[in-house]
Parts: structure tokens; sequence; C-alpha cells
């Protein structure tokens, strides 16, 4: 499989080892981390559980070439201005050498401007819109989640073959669920040209009136339905979709719906048949994800949520980073990220050099009950190496 992204990324290779020798009595490494752990919980709390995870296994390995790599996180207070001011805080008063984290996609895009204001590297773990890496790219941030677009290009196939000409849209009104919005309709009617769009429904984000959506979009008669949203206002949807008939005899695509953060409180009220990308963590058997679901549940006495993969996974980016380039200088650590190779627990990525995107991928399938509970079925892994824009396209879209 590296072979292969090795031939289509163009990229050499990277094989990142932590020494096993024990810390040396050098200065920490810190790294700022953070986030709205109050507004999104259910993601970001196991999200912290893995990048504690990560971090104690790093250290226990012999840190970043002998020195202790250190975490100072922070809340963000969940909107742009306090990420920022949050930024600066660790930036001037921890003196931390990169920043990671945020949740929200307009918080990550506020703080990857500063980022290139101030020239620091900065990893985005979760912000899922494409203008962080391609519109309002720098050369400082990378993020490592597949994007709306990437996420929506792994469920348009499904959504083509079914030939429902007449579609309706909810997503939640802000960054994220613009950008999907946007990409599910470019993409969908390049493989659809007939496909017409018929209702759409922006609620602003944990503020659904569910019974006044639902009902709009019955009103549309729709064939079939897209949405993006997640957490409470998914919660709220299926429930009144459920009560009014909304979903009786039409197909569903949704982002992040089978993430077990959002699909588990559903239970027995999960929608059978939806299409989702999410996380069948229980399902999955891969060595690296077999060792890390051991340690993950070794440590926390807990299951992982897809959370917990992106905390893991940024704090091992960063490391990774600082180990291949040899310390803290922040051109030698961009210049580690381009063409960056390591393992993840759902797989082996790759960092894009050309808009400093990771190739993760995520889970696609559809959602069924189980024992009252809802779960994944029929699910793949789709390689998000195969799902990105094309050279000429990203040139086209970055500004820099």
């Amino acid at each position: 499989m590296m072979t292969r992204r090795r031939a289509l990324l163009g990229v050499a290779s990277l094989a990142v080892a932590f020494s096993a020798a024990p810390l040396a009595q050098a200065q920490t490494i810190k790294v700022g981390e953070m986030n709205s752990y109050k507004l999104f919980p259910a993601f970001l709390e196991p999200y912290k559980k893995g990048w504690e995870l990560a971090l104690e296994e790093i250290n226990k390995a012999g840190g970043i070439n002998g020195r202790k790599l250190e975490v100072v996180s922070r809340e963000d207070g969940g909107n742009p201005g306090d990420a920022v001011r949050t930024a600066e805080e660790l930036l001037s008063r921890e003196n931390v050498s990169v920043l990671m984290g945020t949740f929200a996609s307009h918080i990550g895009l506020a703080v990857s401007n500063l980022a290139n204001q101030r020239k620091v590297v900065f990893v985005a773990a979760e912000p899922l819109t494409d203008k962080i890496v391609w519109e309002n790219g720098n050369r400082y941030t990378f993020r490592i989640r597949p994007s709306t677009y990437m996420q929506v290009a792994m469920l348009v196939p499904d959504a083509a073959k079914l030939k429902k000409q007449r579609w309706a849209i909810v997503y939640p009104n802000y960054e994220y669920g613009q950008s999907a919005t946007a990409s599910f309709k470019k993409l969908l009617s390049k493989a659809q040209p007939d496909a017409q769009f018929v209702g759409e429904q922006a609620p602003a984000l944990n503020k659904i009136d569910a019974g006044a959506v639902v009902q709009a979009l019955i009103d549309a008669k729709p064939d079939a339905i897209f949405s993006s949203l997640f957490g409470a206002d998914l919660q709220k949807f299926v429930r009144e979709g459920n009560l009014r008939g909304l979903f009786k005899d039409r197909p569903v695509f949704n982002l992040l719906a089978g993430e077990p953060e959002y699909l588990d409180p559903l239970k027995d009220e999960t929608p059978d048949g939806w299409y989702v990308t999410g996380y069948p963590w229980n399902e999955i058997k891969t060595p690296a994800h077999q060792k890390f679901l051991a340690a993950y549940q070794a440590k926390w006495k807990d299951y992982p949520r897809l959370g917990s993969v992106v905390g893991y996974s940024t704090l091992y980016t960063v490391a990774n980073m600082l180990k291949r380039a040899g310390g803290t200088d922040t051109e030698k650590m961009i210049a580690a990220m381009k063409g960056m190779e390591m393992d993840t627990p759902i797989g082996p990525i790759v960092w894009r050099p050309i808009d400093n995107q990771s190739t993760m991928g995520a889970y696609v399938g559809r959602l069924a009950k189980k024992q009252g509970k809802g779960v994944m079925v029929n699910w793949r892994y789709a390689d998000g190496a195969l799902f990105l824009p094309t050279f000429e396209e990203v040139r086209a879209l970055r500004k820099e």
C-alpha cells in the first residue's frame, strides 16, 4: 500500500522509530494544544484521552531525541476570537514550539490564519473544511483528518448509483456544513448531471428546530436526502424524522453519523440503511488497530471513539515531525512534514507536499440496529489518497 502511495504522491518514504533510551535531562519540547472541550465533549473527551495515551507512549519510548514532550492544553472558548487569544498565550507565555488541535472549522481557520502570521507550525486535528488546506491554505498549516470534500467523495458513488433526481439537503449553518454542502452539490452534479436540489435547510449549530426542519423537507418531496448534521442536532433530527416518516422509502446520506460518539446516543432510534462515514471500532482487525485498541482499553477502561484515533494520531504526527526535523526549527519542521509517511490506528498515511493534507481515509458503510444499538454494517475503508483533488485542481485553489 505504501509503495502505491509513494508512486501516487511522488514523495520520499519515512521510517520513524523512537529511541528506547532513557530521557535525557534536556529541556522539554512544548506543544500547545487548544480545543472546544466544553462545546463538543462527545468528540473531544475521547480525543484528549487519545493524545494523552500517545504522550505517555512517546515519552516512555525516549521522547524526541531524548527530550521529553509536553502538551500544554487549553480550552479555546468555542469561538474564533477566544481561540486566537488562546493560541497567542500559548506562544508568548508558554513558549510552545508547535500548535495543534481545534474542532470547529471556523475556529480552525482562525488559528490557521494566526499560524501564518506568526510563522508557526499548526497541526489541525479535526476541522473538516476544505478551505483550511485549499482556498485559505498556508505553508504552516497541516490537517490530518479527511476533509468534507474527501468524505463526500467517498459517499457520492453510492448516491449516484441510486439515480435519485430530487435531493434535499440539511446542514449546520457554519463553515463545516456549508463546505460539505458545496462539495456534495459539486460532486453529485458531476456524477449525475440530472440531479436537482429541491430543498435546503440550514439550522444554526446546536439550535435546530427539528420539527420545522423535518416538515420543510417533507414538503419539498425529495427522492433522497444529504445531511451533515451531527451531535445533538442529529439526534433531534432523527427522532423527528422517524416520528413523521421522513426516512420511509427515502435514502439518506449523512457525514459522520457512523462515528460512535454520535451513533451510540441514538440507540434503538438509529435509522436503518443510512449511508454514512464513521468508525466501526469493534470490527477492525488490522494489527495496528488491535494494538491501539488494547492500549487504549488498558489505560482508560473504555472503548475508543473516532476522536480517540484523531487525538492519538495528531500527537504522533507532531512527534514524528519533530523527530524527523531534529528539533524545533520551524523551517525544518515544515520540510519534515512534506511527504512524511507514518502509521495510524486506521492505516498508513502520507502528508501531501502540495497542500499539507494527509491521506487519512474514513470508513464508509450503512447504519443498522443490533440488540437495540446502532452499528455500521457492510463497511469498507476508503483510502483518502483516492479521494483528493488532483495537483492541478489544488494549484488552482490555493492562493499562496
